[in-house]
């Protein structure tokens, strides 16, 4: 279970209700999903447990999305899918597509990739959404002096995970270029740009060492590049305990770890802080 993790991002569903935004259900954001990251191997299928850590019992429904990753890594929702990504979402098959989670219960969501006749080798890739359903709010009194239209926002809580279907024998190559000192939110931080070419996305570890510290200067952990994009910009916030330590020579590594292999350096380079 060292995968589990706890992801939430929230989007707002606009009722046309009068008065101020009424709270969100108890217990919708709290799901951890494990693992965090799918990848299905030609048609072998696998499966995601949810747990509901809240105190109430939540909804949540399943669904399939198509994202694209941007240079800065942030992701676009698609609406209009090419070829490649429509195949994606169509050999991706789940079970069930909406459960309800009494609190600290599991609940097993099976996956599998039914892969059309003469398919391509190559990577695919959609994204599952588990987003959670709000339960039903009681109609909010209008004030009697009230006049016009008022709204009540109800906070809708979701957790995304990539899954990735590879079909044939892949590979992929990294670099790692232009690495400089930058100011993030107020804090240093090491900027850089990762590059990736071939047939499968990256994913990994980015660490910053330099000589004489025994723990790394700037470790980002789950640092993806996937196959719509050549390159990234990648951010890696300094430890603030090393923070004055964050100039002259360092080495930076890119490290890939595959289920069932070791870590690989998939890139290094060494540059100067200033």
């Amino acid at each position: 279970m060292s995968l589990i993790t706890r992801l939430a991002f929230r989007t707002a569903l606009v009722a046309p209700l009068v008065a101020l935004a009424s709270p969100a259900a108890a217990g919708v954001g709290d799901l951890l999903v494990a693992p965090t990251r799918i990848i299905l191997n030609g048609g072998r299928g696998t499966e995601i447990i949810l747990n509901n850590i809240g105190d109430e019992t939540a909804t949540y429904r399943i669904s399939v999305e198509v994202k694209r990753m941007r240079a800065d890594g942030s992701f676009e929702d698609v609406s209009a899918p090419n070829e490649r990504e429509v195949t994606a979402r169509d050999m991706i098959v789940y079970a069930p597509r909406r459960v309800v989670l009494p609190p600290r219960q599991p609940q097993t969501i099976r996956i599998a990739a039914r892969a059309p006749a003469g398919l391509a080798d190559g990577e695919y890739r959609v994204h599952l959404l588990f987003r959670a359903v709000p339960a039903a709010q009681p109609p909010v009194a209008t004030p009697a002096d009230f006049k016009g239209i008022g709204f009540a926002l109800t906070p809708i809580y979701g957790v995304t995970i990539p899954v990735i279907v590879r079909m044939g024998n892949l590979s992929a190559k990294a670099g790692i270029a232009n690495v400089g000192k930058v100011m993030l939110e107020g804090r240093p931080a090491i900027a850089m740009e990762l590059t990736r070419s071939g047939s499968r996305s990256t994913y990994g570890e980015v660490r910053v060492l330099k000589a004489g510290l025994k723990e790394p200067l700037a470790v980002q952990r789950g640092v993806a590049v996937y196959t719509e994009v050549a390159n990234r910009t990648v951010n890696v916030p300094i430890s603030a305990e090393l923070a004055a330590q964050a100039s002259g020579p360092v080495t930076v590594q890119y490290i890939e770890s595959i289920d069932g292999a070791p870590p690989s350096v998939l890139a290094e380079t060494t540059a100067v802080l200033r």
